[in-house]
C-alpha cells in the first residue's frame, strides 16, 4: 500500500513521523479499515430505524453475556488502581504539563472532543506526550512565566477520536486514513515502552462507541497492535466513554468485549445528551428543556449512571463519573457559588459508588479530590460495592419525558451563543473554551446546537411566551454574530467569525440534523490541503 503525508512538516514532526511509525499505521489500517466503514454504515442503518419509531432495547442474543455471572475483567493496571480525580485536556504543552502537574490521579490527554484537529494540533500533541514522558518538557507564556513538570504526576491515559472520524494529513492509496487509529498508533508506537519503563503502561480512553461490535473493534486493534510492536498482550488498558445511548444498552456486552484489557466505564454525561437529542430529537416525547436544567439527577440520567455503576462494579471494572466544567474565576463568590454545586455533584457520584470523577480544571481537583477522599479514605476504589439495590429497565433509560424544566429565551440564546463562539473556537485551532466560566467542547457545542434544531422541529414554546421559530433563531444568531466580531479589526478574525455562524446554521437550522458539525467542518476547514509535490512511502 502507498501512503503519502499531505500535512506539513514542521520542526521535529520527523521525530513522530518516522518510516517505522507510519508503516504500523498503514498496516493497521490495511487491517481493520474495511471493518471500521462497515460498522460505521450499521451505526447510519440503526439511526435510520431509530427515525422510523424504532426504539433500542437490550439485545436478545447477548443475554447470556449478561446472565452470565463468572466472567470478570482484567484487574487494575498499574497507575490506575486509584482514580478519585480524573483530569481532562487537550495535549498541548502548557496543559501538559499542568495536567500532569494538578493533583489528579489521572489525566486523559484528549485528542477528540478537547483538541481541534489540526494538522499541528495532531502532530505537536503526540509529540507533547513523548517529552513528557522523557521528561524534556517546559513552557513559558508571554508574561514570562515558566511551567515545568514536578515530580508527582498524573498517569497519562490518551483518548484518540471516534471511529466517525478521519484525518486527512495521511492518505492510504488516496483516501484519508482513520483518525482513531492515527491517534491510537503514533502514541503506542512511540510511548509504549515509554510507560512501561516508568512503571505504567500504554492506557486510552475510547469515545462514541455505540455498540459492543465497536468495542470488538477496538479490542482485536489492540490485539493485534500488541503482536506487532512484542508487546505482552493485556499491556494495553482502555476505559469507554458510555456517551450514547445505544452503548447504554450494552455496557456488559462492551465490557466482555474489552475484558482483557478493560479499565472500566465511565459516564460521559455530555456526549451522552447530545446522543439523545441527535437519534430521538424528532420525536416529541425526547425534547428536552434548557441544557443547564438536564442535571445528572433527572430521571433518565440517574437510570444511565446507576446501570453504569453496577454493572462496572459487578465484573471488577471502575466506574468513573462525569465531567465538572467549572472554570475559577476571579469573583469570590462566583467560585463559591460554583464550587459548592461541583462538591455536590462529586458526593452524589461517590455516594452512587463511583470510583472517581473527572474535572476540567486544576483548581477543582481538591474540591473533586476530598469528597472522594472522605468516601474512599485509604481504600483505592469502591468495587466491593455491588449495587445490587439497581434495577434499570429500558423504559428507565429512555424515560427522556419525565425530566423537569423548561425552554426559555435566555437557553436558547446561550445554546446559540454557545456554538457560535465555540465553533469559532474550534476553526482557530482551539478545542477546549471557557466561555462565562464553563469550560466548553465540542460535545457541549453538539448539545447546543442540536437542541436548537430540536426546538425550531417541534416549534417548542417558550417560557416566557412565544415559541421557538427560524426567525427568533436567525435574529439571536446575528445579534451574536455582531457581538463576537465587535472589536476584530483583523479580516481573518471576521471572516472565521462568518463561517462558524454558518456551520451552526447548516448543522442547527437545516430539515435534517447532521450526526456532527465537526466531520463536515474539519473537511472544509481545518484538513491539510495537497502539496503539489508529497513525500512518498
Amino acid at each position: 500500500m502507498r501512503y503519502e503525508i499531505i500535512g506539513q512538516v514542521a520542526e521535529r514532526f520527523d521525530e513522530v513521523l518516522t518510516a517505522e511509525a507510519l508503516e504500523f499505521l498503514v498496516t493497521l489500517d490495511s487491517e481493520f479499515s474495511a471493518r471500521r466503514v462497515a460498522l460505521l454504515d450499521t451505526r447510519r442503518a440503526r439511526r435510520d430505524r431509530f427515525a422510523t419509531g424504532q426504539l433500542p432495547d437490550f439485545l436478545p442474543d447477548t443475554f447470556g453475556v449478561r446472565a452470565d455471572p463468572s466472567w470478570r475483567v482484567a484487574p487494575p493496571a498499574p497507575g490506575l488502581e486509584d482514580r478519585r480525580v480524573e483530569i481532562t485536556g487537550p495535549p498541548d504543552r502548557k496543559m501538559t504539563i499542568n495536567a500532569l502537574n494538578s493533583g489528579a490521579r489521572v489525566w486523559l490527554a484528549d485528542f477528540e472532543d478537547a483538541t481541534a484537529p489540526t494538522w499541528d494540533n495532531v502532530i505537536r500533541g503526540q509529540l507533547n506526550l513523548m517529552d513528557a514522558l522523557d521528561r524534556r518538557i517546559d513552557f513559558t507564556d508571554a508574561r514570562g512565566k515558566r511551567y515545568a513538570l514536578g515530580d508527582d504526576l498524573a498517569t497519562i491515559v490518551v483518548r484518540p477520536r471516534g471511529w466517525h472520524l478521519v484525518e486527512k494529513g495521511i492518505v492510504v492509496d488516496g483516501r484519508p486514513i482513520s483518525a482513531s487509529l492515527v491517534d491510537f498508533g503514533l502514541y503506542l508506537f512511540h510511548c509504549a515502552r515509554r510507560q512501561l519503563a516508568a512503571g505504567a503502561g500504554p492506557y486510552f480512553y475510547l469515545p462514541k462507541l455505540e455498540d459492543h461490535r465497536e468495542a470488538r473493534l477496538w479490542n482485536d486493534v489492540f490485539v493485534f497492535a500488541q503482536h506487532y510492536l512484542r508487546l505482552p498482550q493485556g499491556t494495553i488498558r482502555a476505559t469507554t466513554l458510555i456517551e450514547t445511548i445505544t452503548a447504554a444498552f450494552e455496557m456488559e456486552e462492551i465490557l466482555y468485549e474489552l475484558r482483557d484489557h478493560s479499565a472500566g466505564l465511565n459516564a460521559g454525561r455530555w456526549d451522552y445528551i447530545f446522543s439523545i437529542i441527535k437519534n430521538f430529537g424528532q420525536w416529541p416525547d425526547f425534547v428536552l428543556p434548557d441544557r443547564a436544567e438536564v442535571t445528572m439527577t433527572v430521571p433518565f440520567m440517574r437510570a444511565y449512571t446507576e446501570l453504569l455503576v453496577r454493572t462496572c462494579h459487578r465484573r471488577g471494572a471502575h466506574a468513573i463519573g462525569g465531567m465538572a466544567a467549572f472554570v475559577p474565576s476571579r469573583d469570590p463568590a462566583v467560585n463559591e457559588t460554583a464550587l459548592s454545586r461541583v462538591r455536590a455533584d462529586k458526593e452524589r457520584e461517590a455516594a452512587a459508588g463511583f470510583d472517581g470523577s473527572w474535572v476540567a480544571h486544576p483548581g477543582l481537583v481538591p474540591t473533586c479530590r476530598g469528597v472522594f477522599d472522605a468516601v474512599l479514605g485509604a481504600r483505592p476504589h469502591q468495587l466491593g460495592r455491588q449495587r445490587d439495590d439497581v434495577e434499570v429497565t429500558a423504559a428507565d433509560l429512555l424515560a427522556v419525558d419525565k425530566t423537569p424544566g423548561q425552554v426559555t429565551e435566555a437557553g436558547l440564546r446561550s445554546n446559540i451563543a454557545v456554538a457560535l463562539r465555540y465553533v469559532d473556537a474550534w476553526l482557530g485551532g482551539a478545542g477546549a473554551v471557557a466561555l462565562w466560566n464553563l469550560m466548553e467542547d465540542a460535545a457541549t457545542a453538539e448539545i447546543a446546537r442540536c437542541q436548537v434544531w430540536q426546538w425550531l422541529h417541534h416549534g417548542t414554546p417558550l417560557a416566557g411566551g412565544g415559541s421557538v421559530t427560524e426567525e427568533r433563531v436567525r435574529t439571536i444568531l446575528a445579534e451574536e454574530l455582531a457581538a463576537l466580531v465587535e472589536g476584530r479589526g483583523d479580516t481573518a478574525g471576521r471572516e472565521r467569525a462568518g463561517h462558524a455562524a454558518r456551520i451552526v446554521e447548516e448543522t442547527a437550522l437545516g430539515e435534517d440534523l447532521p450526526a456532527f458539525f465537526t466531520t463536515g467542518a474539519y473537511a472544509r476547514h481545518l484538513s491539510p490541503v495537497r502539496r503539489p509535490a508529497p513525500a512518498a512511502g
